[in-house]
């Protein structure tokens, strides 16, 4: 292994103006970590790569995947596109046997995720999938709290994700309304935060679930037409955890004034509550309390923040703490959490809420 682990990414595209989440994460992250080299860009086209290339310092530039992930340079690649092309980027990169770092959905259904799994297991390949609030200092000292009995045996929770809902998109988002497509509602804002949750407190034995649909046009700005939508954006869900802790979730897409993410735990001995925009990027802020005694925040003690002093906060952060730990894990050639085997959990579970909104019963994860 070379002195900085050597990066290709798909995905960090000039063209998007910035937008885009391999140019606003994933490449400023890289830059903050002394142990990794942004080492080449790939996009669909030639003169995009070049352009790419130039704009984010990478030395080198590609317009195949197959060409990139052959490379003897490229040590880790990293997908980080639209989540139907997913699949076809992971499964070049696993075949040419070399480890990836794939954004969250991993697949746009849970049989791609499952497929990419395997495919990382035969070849004995170390993957990263990116549900950040694994990596989020906030996220992992609630789950040690939690471990070490701070607020005792975990009776029940309760976890709310309000984001924004986009009524007007142009052809970089319009794509989502399609249920198929995998990218939605409840596979972003709400996976990011269930999987958090699930990280915290466990995962679920049983879910009984409604996904809807409630908002079903939206305005294709390019078009200048209104597009019919099938992805859901109102969920709820009631589950019991394997521990047996009672679960209520509600997960929506707002026009006016979304709140964000809020989890609240209830034990036999205290309270824990965790508050966010976005569970996956935060800032995350954490209220506690034991007995009757009145909830005072809890910062995150310094051993939780992985990346260096200098890491931009935002989208750069919580990624540059899921790389720091992948590079952590290296020497004892360990999985590093979360990778596909945790995106396919949480797939499942996915699954389980969508088949039982679909047949209106209670689905077992047992």
């Amino acid at each position: 292994m070379p002195d900085k682990i050597r990066v290709g990414i798909v995905g960090a595209t000039v063209t998007t103006g910035g937008s885009g989440w391999g140019a606003n994460a994933h490449v400023p992250a890289l830059k903050a970590l002394p142990d990794y080299v942004l080492k080449a860009v790939c996009t669909s086209r030639e003169e995009t790569a070049q352009a790419s290339k130039e704009k984010f310092g990478a030395e080198l530039a590609f317009h195949n995947i197959n060409d990139m992930a052959a490379h003897p340079d490229i040590d880790l690649i990293a997908v980080s596109v639209r989540v139907p092309w997913h699949y076809d980027l992971v499964m070049a990169g696993l075949r040419a046997n070399k480890p990836v770092f794939c954004e969250w959905p991993l697949g746009a259904n849970l049989k791609q995720a499952q497929e990419m799994a395997e495919l990382a297991k035969q070849r004995s390949l170390q993957t990263i999938v990116g549900l950040q609030g694994r990596s989020d200092p906030s996220w992992m000292y609630v789950r040690d709290l939690i471990a070490d009995g701070y607020i005792g045996e975990v009776l029940t929770a309760n976890l709310s994700v309000m984001s924004g809902a986009a009524l007007e998109r142009g052809s970089g988002r319009v794509w989502q309304r399609e249920r198929a497509n995998g990218a939605n509602t409840l596979t972003i804002p709400g996976g990011h935060s269930i999987d958090a949750m699930c990280f915290v407190l466990g995962e679920f034995a049983e879910v009984q679930a409604r996904a809807v649909t409630r908002i079903k046009e939206w305005k294709d700005t390019d078009l200048n037409q209104m597009v019919p939508v099938d992805s859901p954006d109102a969920i709820s869900v009631a589950g019991v955890l394997e521990s047996g802790a009672e679960i209520a979730i509600q997960v929506a897409s707002v026009p006016s004034n979304p709140s964000g993410t809020r989890l609240e735990i209830y034990g036999r001995e205290g309270a824990l509550t965790i508050t966010s925009g976005s569970a996956n990027i935060g800032p995350n802020v954490i209220l506690g309390a034991r007995g009757k005694h009145t909830p005072v925040e809890m910062p995150p003690p310094d051993k939780y923040r992985l990346a260096p002093e200098g890491t931009p906060p935002g989208p750069p952060r919580n990624v540059a703490q899921a790389y720091v730990r992948y590079a952590d894990s290296l020497p004892a050639g360990e999985a590093v959490a979360p990778d596909f085997d945790d995106a396919v959990t949480r797939h499942r579970l996915i699954d389980a809420i969508e088949r039982s909104s679909a047949e209106g019963r209670a689905i077992s994860l047992r």
